[in-house]
């Protein structure tokens, strides 16, 4: 038994209701069960109870034992003063508030099936607790969970926004950069990406931004590319114009160390990257106002999908020729920025500034780009559970990580829909 269980049977009143009675024997009559508190305090506030002819109102705390009210500490915390009722699987003594007042204590009945039912998804070690009971479940459950499921994954993503944004004084443009920097590293590189960002404030590049040599040789310098003893001709007019640049600006690049080249197609290299990011800089003066004002996903593609200069034609590093080849950035990787930079940010912007319709705007982008491929998405599909578009992979990757890894069966509709129905 965990006290979480108890949570759940409460919440959704999944207890046998009739002839509910205290450890003394007075009639409870349960008006409102209160709203679910997930932080510190009592279990359940602003709870709605009817004892005898009295009607009571204030916070419910849970435990499996009563005991458990002593063992918390609460008869010394004046935070719980204002429980009217404690619920427990176990009544074994009885409780009292900081003053010694005596509080009523409630012992719940319940069908054992749905204990059965739970413990046996807490258990499972399949890749998904459900996995053998998923597909019982009906289609608008599922539906319906994975649109909260998106909507709940924008929320989180915008924690790390306004966090950022705290950081850059409420600096839209600055925030916007750091963020779309750190996309760009496509989680390998992610890091190193965003310290490459901090370490160059948007002020220098646009002060540049009429010039792309310069832009290169401010971030390839701040990114440790510019410390060699020499190179070819590229290599050393980027580097003459580092010097002069961090000077100016009185820089300090990040250690070359940092970024990651192992594992990563040639196509993915750090270097190929810093190089499609800085013509992105170089055609898009005051993007994230650009992106505000582009509408179609056909637009985001004119605007993202840039080819680097010349030189990257026929290298992937510097100083190193190789078989010439475009290093165009493709749709796909634009799909990445989209969902993780441009979306969330319309999202959070939107309703930071109340206009309904960014937010709109970002929901149907998702909608519009195709679903995401990797490990978890392909592991849902062979459940059949199958996603249309962006919308319902990221869903699904927010189901996978946030609740079918760490069991959180009772939070999750579909959970929830299992425990109560399975036999």
């Amino acid at each position: 038994m965990k006290e979480e269980f108890l949570h759940y049977i409460w919440k959704y009143k999944l207890y046998k209701n009739g002839n509910l009675i205290d450890q003394n024997q007075e009639k409870i009559e349960i008006l409102n069960q209160g709203t679910h508190n997930f932080d510190s305090g009592p279990d359940f506030f602003n709870a709605k109870i009817k004892i005898n002819e009295t009607i009571w109102a204030g916070n419910v705390e849970v435990h499996i034992n009563s005991s458990d009210w002593y063992v918390h500490n609460h008869h010394k915390d004046k935070a719980y003063d204002n429980v009217i009722l404690q619920v427990v699987y176990n009544h074994d003594k009885d409780i009292v508030r900081t003053n010694g007042q005596p509080i009523p204590t409630l012992e719940i009945k319940f069908d054992k099936e749905l204990l059965n039912n739970y413990e046996f998804l807490i258990k499972s070690e399949y890749w998904i607790s459900c996995q053998n009971d998923i597909r019982k479940v009906d289609s608008f459950t599922v539906q319906n969970w994975l649109e909260k499921l998106t909507i709940e994954r924008l929320e989180e993503k915008s924690k790390r926004i306004n966090e950022l944004l705290k950081q850059t004084n409420n600096s839209w443009e600055t925030t916007f950069y750091f963020q779309l920097a750190r996309n760009f590293g496509f989680k390998l590189n992610s890091d190193p990406f965003e310290l490459l960002a901090k370490s160059l404030p948007l002020t220098c590049l646009a002060k540049h931004k009429d010039d792309l040599s310069q832009i290169e040789a401010l971030l390839f310098g701040q990114a440790g590319f510019l410390s060699g003893e020499s190179g070819d001709d590229y290599y050393e007019r980027l580097k003459k114009e580092y010097q002069y640049l961090q000077k100016k600006f009185n820089l300090k690049p990040i250690e070359k160390h940092l970024w990651k080249f192992l594992r990563s197609r040639p196509g993915n290299f750090p270097s190929v990257r810093i190089a499609q990011f800085a013509m992105l800089i170089y055609k898009s003066t005051a993007l994230f106002s650009k992106i505000l004002e582009t509408k179609t996903i056909n637009d985001f593609y004119k605007l993202f999908i840039v080819k680097p200069s010349d030189y990257w034609e026929n290298h992937y590093v510097f100083n190193k020729e190789s078989i010439k080849k475009s290093k165009i950035i493709g749709k796909s990787a634009v799909d990445i920025i989209l969902i993780n930079t441009i979306v969330p940010f319309l999202f959070i912007y939107g309703k930071a500034k109340g206009i309904q319709n960014l937010q709109d705007r970002s929901i149907r982008l998702l909608e519009s780009l195709k679903p995401e491929k990797n490990s978890i998405i392909t592991k849902w599909n062979d459940l059949d559970i199958n996603a249309s578009n962006a919308f319902d992979t990221q869903a699904l990757i927010q189901l996978k990580n946030n609740y079918c890894n760490p069991k959180k069966c009772l939070n999750c509709q579909i959970g929830n829909y299992i425990i109560r129905n399975n036999k």
